[in-house]
């Protein structure tokens, strides 16, 4: 299987976050793209290719052009201001009249196009954002001209960014960048499946009211796990895309047993649907010793998880998202995407 990354990815790093009342090193750190990578490497997986340049031609389909100027400049605008540190929001638009008028003010964009306080600019990000974006375009371009898998090593990852905000350590939705990618490319149909531990929000609200694109989350349930507020079963789209949106939630403490009967659920959900390509945003945080989430799986399950996934005999695309346990993220996934080439 070919791998695509740059070493481009590596520059958005010493950020910092908001977590529980402190201020402190961001959590998604250029340290687990380089362990994952090792691991690939010595288990010979195959190829690990720099990415095409592309332009953002895909993601302004997907993005608010706006936002994704925004992005390119934040950092930009924060040295002009003659700051330091992680460019964050303090404060964030809300529901009713607020939020209507884009500020002008470097503080009001900040919180403008973001959720929380945990997506930082420093000097290397908006660099590193495009080659995630690159990474997952040549990604999908694999797939297309007719391979059966790829991994797109993305990072910074995707899957919680919006059509006009970032958050949950994601700028570009990287997934559904590659959804619009391989639809743009001839498939009448393709499948997000998000396995990560927490649910992928932004690719849900992107898709939510278009019947091409089928998005299947399974993940923790937003009532009491980040990002809150959407996920819930109960959410199936919307207009043209109603039925096309599917949600499994899930408990604190959820095991293989019940975790994996989601999974074998939800890859009946895509067979349904029947896509010509398949995206999976392949998260490995609902491994049990992630330290910012609470599922129970361990390194067998996920070689299990891509021998499922296999099984549907659909043309693949892995793209990364969550996973924190630093040191076992990179056998985590090595074990996800050997699975998948075993089966």
């Amino acid at each position: 299987m070919k791998t695509i990354f740059s070493n481009k990815q590596l520059g958005h790093r010493d950020h910092h976050e908001l977590y529980n009342g402190e201020l402190v090193p961001g959590f998604e750190t250029h340290a687990r793209s380089e362990f994952i990578l090792s691991s690939l490497k010595r288990a010979d997986l195959g190829q690990v290719l720099e990415p095409e340049t592309h332009d953002l031609e895909t993601a302004r389909q997907i993005h608010v052009p706006d936002y994704l100027e925004f992005l390119s400049k934040a950092w930009d605008m924060w040295e002009r201001d003659g700051r330091s540190g992680t460019a964050l929001p303090y404060a964030w638009p809300s529901r009713g009249l607020r939020g209507r008028v884009r500020p002008t003010s470097l503080d009001g964009l900040l919180g403008y196009y973001s959720f929380d306080a945990s997506t930082g600019f420093v000097r290397g990000t908006w660099e590193a954002v495009k080659a995630s974006h690159d990474t997952v375009l040549t990604g999908a371009d694999i797939v297309s001209a007719g391979n059966p898998a790829a991994f797109a090593l993305c990072r910074p990852p995707g899957h919680h960014a919006g059509p006009d905000f970032a958050g949950g350590y994601c700028f570009i939705n990287n997934a559904a960048v590659a959804a619009q990618r391989l639809r743009n490319s001839g498939a009448d149909r393709v499948t997000v499946l998000d396995i990560d531990y927490h649910h992928g929000n932004g690719t849900q609200e992107i898709f939510y009211e278009r019947d091409d694109v089928q998005v299947v989350n399974l993940h923790a349930d937003p009532s009491y796990e980040y990002p809150f507020y959407i996920g819930a079963a109960e959410e199936k789209g919307a207009g043209p895309g109603l039925g096309f949106t599917v949600n499994y939630p899930m408990p604190a403490g959820t095991e293989w047993s019940a975790w994996s009967q989601a999974l074998e659920h939800a890859l009946g959900e895509v067979r349904s649907f029947s896509p010509e390509r398949l995206v999976v945003s392949l998260g490995v945080d609902t491994f049990e010793g992630d330290p910012i989430s609470r599922f129970k799986l361990r390194k067998e399950h996920f070689r299990q998880t891509g021998a499922l996934i296999a099984q549907m005999g659909l043309p693949t695309l892995f793209v990364m998202e969550g996973g924190y346990a630093v040191e076992a993220v990179g056998e985590n996934v090595l074990a996800v995407l050997q699975g998948f080439e075993s089966a």
